[in-house]
């Protein structure tokens, strides 16, 4: 057995400086966590909520912008705190496409690999003809999204790159709304948020995808195993 937990403390990080680079993270972070038992003895299974197919974790710190994007350090003062840096967007937008890249291939049904195979040669070949690569429709593979909500900004581009709709994005929205960002353990409330509305069924894939300092990007995939009743 292996016990999962994720947490996110502000108290160990809390800034009480002036930078205000610093005083981000004050804003956007909450206390938080989640705790999820995992097993591999077959036995286990017909008591088991999910099984794990996939994971992809995917790490660009060999780049010196994704390393330094999210830093802890001293200020001016001595005063310790984290700072954010204004290329936080860039780099988490250039690390999801290397993770999704990645975990395409293992879960797309093939006529969507072949779409975007075609795109991307005749791209290569047509390049003034042929503006974008085709865009795989991830809904085909996978049924509910837990998209870190790391921030309103962070759903808003993922939703619109994986040209999602406003109900696949819900249990991220209402996560923020409620919770702030509670870090890696805002993808686990997602989650309990899909099961209390009923809509986990047997056989239903799902996708986690969450986001990191280093800068690091996370995905796992899971199926569920038997339906999950609403809360009442």
């Amino acid at each position: 057995y292996a016990l999962v937990v994720s947490t996110e403390n502000i108290t160990y990080n809390i800034y009480a400086g002036d930078n205000r680079s610093m005083m981000v993270s004050n804003c956007l972070f909450r206390v938080g966590g989640a705790a999820i038992l995992l097993s591999n003895k077959p036995r286990d299974r017909r008591r088991s909520k999910y099984e794990l197919v996939h994971t992809v974790r995917t790490h660009t710190g060999a780049d010196d912008k994704s390393f330094r994007c999210v830093q802890q350090g001293d200020d001016e003062n001595g005063k310790t705190g984290v700072s954010l840096s204004k290329d936080i967007t860039d780099v988490a937008g250039r690390t999801v496409k290397k993770n999704i890249a990645t975990l395409g291939p293992l879960i797309l049904p093939l006529s969507e690999k072949l779409l975007f195979f075609v795109t991307f040669m005749g791209k290569k070949l047509f390049k003034d003809k042929i503006k974008h690569y085709y865009v795989p429709d991830f809904k085909l593979a996978i049924d509910h999204f837990c998209i870190h909500a790391g921030g309103k900004a962070v759903i808003d581009v993922l939703e619109k790159n994986l040209g999602l709709a406003p109900i696949d994005v819900e249990a991220s929205r209402s996560t923020l709304h409620r919770f702030g960002n509670t870090s890696s353990s805002s993808i686990w409330y997602e989650l309990a948020y899909i099961e209390a509305k009923g809509r986990m069924k047997k056989g239903n894939k799902v996708w986690q995808i969450a986001l990191g300092s280093g800068f690091k990007c996370n995905s796992a995939v899971w199926v569920a195993l038997n339906n999950v009743k609403a809360s009442k």
